[in-house]
């Protein structure tokens, strides 16, 4: 079942209609993301408020798990942008102080990436919890740029490659039906 129906506008411009919801686009919805990481999860809802700090990109579980949100890209091959997916991923408690740190340091893009599990399930991934990954920080007030460098797998071959514009298209799709069936 196609969810997306491409619809023209006056100026041929297309937009896009969910078949679901009838909601229509200006654009193919390109970007998604998580506001936690998945081990928010793992605690007890009446223990999270006692037990998990969290502010914007940053999250720290029983003063001891640490993660931060990043940008995870997939290049879209004929297309004019990218699908996006804004993700969680553990880093060390080291990394977490040295992000910390650098916060409003402008040189924070001189350092070198440093190594995260993914916390975030990237859908129609597969199983991308726990998945090797790397974080590049950005410019002040950008988030950092993740990189899957999980060999073999179907996202790090995908962020690698890129996909066709056809394949983001069908993502997108299944990632919009997943919203209406748990809704």
């Amino acid at each position: 079942m196609k969810l997306f129906s491409f619809l023209k506008k006056d100026n041929a411009k297309p937009t896009y209609k969910c078949s679901c919801c009838g909601k229509v686009y200006d654009e193919l919805p390109l970007c998604f993301g998580s506001d936690y990481p998945d081990y928010y999860f793992s605690v007890p809802p009446n223990e999270r408020e006692k037990r998990i700090e969290l502010k914007e990109s940053l999250c720290v579980v029983d003063e001891q798990h640490f993660f931060h949100r990043g940008r995870l890209t997939i290049p879209i091959t004929n297309h004019n942008e990218n699908l996006i997916f804004n993700v969680w991923t553990s880093i060390s408690a080291d990394n977490f102080g040295k992000r910390m740190d650098l916060w409003e340091d402008p040189n924070r893009t001189k350092e070198e990436p440093y190594f995260g599990w993914l916390q975030t399930t990237v859908p129609t991934y597969g199983d991308t919890l726990n998945i090797k990954t790397i974080a590049t920080e950005q410019e002040i007030g950008l988030i950092p740029e993740i990189k899957s460098i999980e060999e073999g797998h179907r996202l790090t071959i995908d962020q690698e490659n890129g996909i066709t514009f056809k394949r983001a298209v069908e993502i997108v799709d299944e990632i919009i039906r997943r919203q209406h069936n748990t809704n």
